[in-house]
């Protein structure tokens, strides 16, 4: 089953800030908002995953839903909790040189809007939170399957000051359908006004200075599988947003079996609007893509899509899974404006570049222009230009296909060395 997300509901505040903003809103607008953060920490990935599921999938009906995926990006595809420091660590205080500034300050501004009503932050956190000691998994001191807390009320007068019997009612809720039954959930107040020193740079207590209701959700780092952790993520999102009265919608079940199929779509990349990769089963390095010398755009489905550039090669992300690296053969940017057909199958359709054609018998591009045809995998011993050649799947070599089945192959255009775009011809 695939559920592809609507790239309109997919907002990225600015060019220069890398993370996006997806707003779920019932008609109208109407209603209490709450805003799910993911990623501010790279190495834990049932944050944002979770995070990911609930912006790809759920639709609202009342209330409104604000979600960040993939906050931290750079870490997040590094695997790492900070690239420049402990990002959660920077909400009291940060230099206006630190790399994570213009993050941090936009996040707070959204924190900060008179329409958000309660923030989540997602987190994975070590072992089992246990008030009394058990060993170094189960203990006071672990974080994992906690409702956190700053404090037990807010300072102010609102609707959802009672933090801690919020958190008491979702974590009651989160016990009724455990997977196994140590994985129970407990509240963990830090009491960070007094105890916790640390915990005073945090987003949740820069939320709750600013009188706004903030909790972590923290699972733990120590359960088996990436499913469940999403599992227990999203269970904990949806008891928050029945609290408040959101109403949600989502086209699935919620079992760590579909979860585990959701969590694997990995969608497409568009890239500089003239190739589009199927992330789902692609090979795990690609040779000669056809990218430009000075910059490229890269536009993901996911919203845990990234790139990042390593040792000259383009690699491609989902979350901190490197699901290829391309390495690039440079062409400056062409324009082709000539017609170009596709016959599939002994049909004939205009072709467009950035899309994928479905391959049952044979294919030929029809092209009588000047542009320059290259099937990659294909040769042809007498010509350069692969136009208007009937082509079946025996006629590949397998080691240029871009996919790990062998069946998917690339249509370049060229006008002279130019790069005008590409295809992908797939047969079934």
């Amino acid at each position: 089953m695939r559920f592809l997300l609507s790239l309109a509901l997919l907002t990225t505040l600015s060019q220069a800030l890398p993370f996006s903003l997806v707003k779920h809103e019932a008609l109208g607008g109407d209603g209490p908002t709450l805003f799910v953060i993911g990623g501010i920490h790279g190495n834990e990935p049932g944050s944002y995953f979770a995070a990911s599921v609930l912006a790809q999938y759920y639709t609202i009906t009342k209330g409104n839903l604000w979600v960040i995926p993939n906050l931290n990006h750079k870490s997040i595809m590094m695997n790492s909790r900070g690239v420049n420091g402990d990002m959660n660590r920077k909400f009291a205080d940060i230099d206006i040189h630190d790399t994570d500034y213009p993050i941090v300050d936009e996040v707070k501004k959204i924190i900060t809007d008179p329409k958000v009503d309660l923030i989540l932050n997602l987190h994975d956190g070590h072992g089992f939170y246990r008030k009394e000691y058990k060993n170094t998994i189960f203990n006071p001191g672990a974080w994992g399957q906690t409702c956190v807390i700053d404090q037990g009320t807010l300072d102010c007068d609102h609707q959802y000051k009672n933090l801690s019997t919020i958190a008491s009612e979702v974590s009651q809720g989160l016990n009724n359908g455990l997977i196994q039954d140590h994985h129970i959930f407990d509240v963990r107040n830090t009491n960070t006004r007094f105890d916790d020193e640390a915990m005073k740079h945090s987003l949740t207590f820069f939320a709750i200075n600013h009188d706004k209701p903030a909790f972590a959700i923290e699972t733990s780092k120590n359960l088996p599988t990436l499913e469940e952790k999403v599992f227990y993520q999203l269970r904990a999102i949806e008891g928050y947003m029945r609290y408040m009265g959101i109403s949600y919608n989502r086209p699935f079940d919620l079992t760590t079996e579909k979860l585990k199929e959701i969590i694997k779509d990995n969608g497409f990349v568009t890239i500089n609007n003239k190739i589009n990769l199927n992330l789902e089963n692609l090979r795990k390095d690609l040779s000669f893509i056809p990218l430009e010398s000075k910059s490229n755009g890269f536009s993901f489905t996911h919203p845990l899509g990234g790139m990042l550039q390593e040792e000259g090669k383009y690699n491609l992300y989902i979350g901190n899974q490197k699901i290829s690296s391309l390495s690039p053969s440079i062409h400056e940017a062409g324009q082709c404006n000539e017609k170009i057909a596709i016959e599939i199958d002994g049909k004939v359709e205009k072709l467009d570049f950035a899309k994928e054609y479905l391959i049952e018998a044979d294919v030929s591009i029809i092209n009588k222009s000047t542009t320059r045809t290259n099937i990659i995998g294909f040769t042809h011993e007498s010509k350069k230009d692969e136009s208007n050649i009937h082509v079946t799947l025996k006629d590949f070599d397998p080691k240029y296909s871009i996919d790990k089945e062998a069946k998917a192959y690339r249509v370049e255009f060229y006008r002279e060395n130019d790069f005008c775009g590409m295809a992908l011809i797939h047969f079934k």
